[in-house]
């Protein structure tokens, strides 16, 4: 990929993102860009493909946007001084990025896409995951938790996507499942401690949730 100096793309993303609080903000953009390099490093990745996709992952992502497409993303990168052929394989990794539902697969067509993807997911499990997810949740106005309402496993992505079940279904629908479906051995050492993390967390919340201390 032709050099370009990635330090204004940090910029402008960084103000793309400046007033999120759905859990998908800058903090989140930072920690998933510095988690696939270190992935990346240690899986031969291209870092230079696997820096900027990581830091535009969620530009476009259909859970913050009404849009089709990718037009923050493109917009983004061209401001950058991305040339269109860069931009095109950059979009090819996003589009590759999402969780789509338990019964959809989303394996990606290479190493660069599945690091950013592994990235991604673990930034979506253990202590800052739950922080998350309940942060996505209220922003949404979702219940946090429905005793009568169960988890589903949804077997397409629209299925998935038209989903308001509260938030601890969350855990079942998506969360509990990303720690099997890392594709990198790097990032499924790192996903052990948290998803154990999420698990101790569930417990703990059922135990107060039904008085049993």
């Amino acid at each position: 990929m032709e050099q370009v100096d990635i330090s204004k793309l940090y910029l402008l993303v960084e103000d793309f993102f400046k007033n999120d609080t759905t859990g998908h903000d800058w903090w989140h953009v930072i920690r998933v860009t510095k988690l696939a390099l270190q992935i990346g490093q240690k899986e031969g990745a291209n870092l230079g493909m696997v820096e900027p996709a990581a830091l535009v992952h969620d530009c476009d992502d259909w859970k913050l946007s009404a849009g089709e497409g990718y037009p923050n993303t493109i917009h983004i990168l061209s401001n950058a001084g991305y040339r269109q052929k860069q931009i095109d394989e950059i979009i090819e990794i996003v589009k590759q990025v999402s969780f789509k539902g338990a019964g959809v697969d989303t394996t990606p067509s290479c190493i660069e896409a599945m690091v950013v993807q592994d990235a991604d997911r673990i930034d979506a499990i253990g202590a800052i995951g739950i922080a998350r997810a309940f942060a996505y949740g209220g922003s949404k106005n979702r219940p946090m938790y429905l005793p009568e309402v169960k988890p589903q496993l949804h077997q397409s992505f629209n299925e998935y996507k038209s989903s308001k079940s509260h938030t601890i279904n969350h855990f079942y629908e998506k969360l509990l499942l990303l720690k099997d479906r890392l594709n990198t051995p790097t990032a499924q050492r790192i996903a052990k401690e948290r998803h154990d993390f999420m698990v101790n967390y569930l417990e703990q919340f059922f135990n107060e949730w039904n008085f049993e201390q």
